[in-house]
């Protein structure tokens, strides 16, 4: 377990809550570890009846760690991300989430796995994975055309570029927009009402939600650990974090 994920149970729901400010949330293997064993453990803990996950003051998660990314590759289903996507994407319990702040990469494709997700006004996202060489991951090239539609997800996903709250919302992925002071304990609130709702109708009702496309889902999200894990060790990708690491703009140019 990392400090740098915080998990905690109280009245029926279980937190977690990023607590990463000075590296602005970025994910290390560690934390997505710290997430999956979290997961995993509520699951089979009838104690728990919703799930909450949210960032710190200001900063929802920048992707990521990519220091520790490159050090640590995914190598593989059992590697932490795998297992973290395995575990939200599968989750029975209703899984609630409080964004403010940059929310980018899998910061904001962990998102497309939640059932409920409310966004500060200051919240922003971004899916920068053509930016860095790569490919999208976390099943989001399936899940974001779903809720977005077909154009919305290609501009998001080719372009990569930020886009605010307001234009979650609309695109169908965040379920309301608030101020940022009052999003988290609205979102906490959210998950109390759920946790006092009877367990077996939301389990029940998630599951039929989710079960035509749970198959899909898990073999989309397959594909793209394939793709994502053949284009990191290309030369778009060196060149894309060679540049982040050195300040300055890639130049792809070279590349056919």
């Amino acid at each position: 377990m990392t400090m740098d994920i915080l998990v905690e149970r109280a009245d029926g729901v279980l937190t977690i809550a990023f607590n990463r400010p000075d590296k602005k949330n970025a994910i290390t293997a560690a934390m997505y570890q710290t997430m999956a064993d979290a997961l995993v453990e509520a699951q089979g803990d009838a104690s728990i009846r919703a799930i909450l996950i949210r960032g710190s003051a200001g900063i929802f998660s920048a992707g990521n760690d990519l220091d520790d990314f490159m050090k640590k590759p995914p190598g593989g289903e059992n590697s932490p991300v795998f297992q973290f996507l395995r575990a939200i994407s599968s989750a029975e319990k209703p899984v609630v989430a409080s964004v403010a702040g940059p929310a980018v990469g899998i910061g904001t494709t962990l998102l497309l796995h939640c059932d409920l997700v409310y966004a500060a006004d200051t919240a922003s996202f971004s899916l920068p994975f053509a930016q860095l060489g790569l490919c999208p991951e976390a099943a989001s090239s399936l899940l974001l055309q779903r809720v977005a539609g077909y154009q919305a997800a290609a501009e998001k996903l080719l372009l990569g570029e930020a886009f605010n709250a307001a234009e979650a919302q609309r695109m169908g992925f965040v379920n309301r927009v608030l101020p940022a002071a009052e999003v988290e304990a609205f979102a906490i609130a959210q998950a109390a009402k759920l946790a006092a709702l009877p367990a077996s109708s939301l389990r029940v009702t998630k599951s039929l939600m989710k079960r035509a496309s749970q198959h899909e889902l898990q073999t989309q999200m397959t594909e793209e650990a394939v793709h994502f894990a053949k284009m990191l060790l290309a030369p778009e990708a060196r060149e894309a974090f060679t540049a982040f690491f050195e300040k300055r703009k890639p130049d792809f140019r070279s590349f056919p």
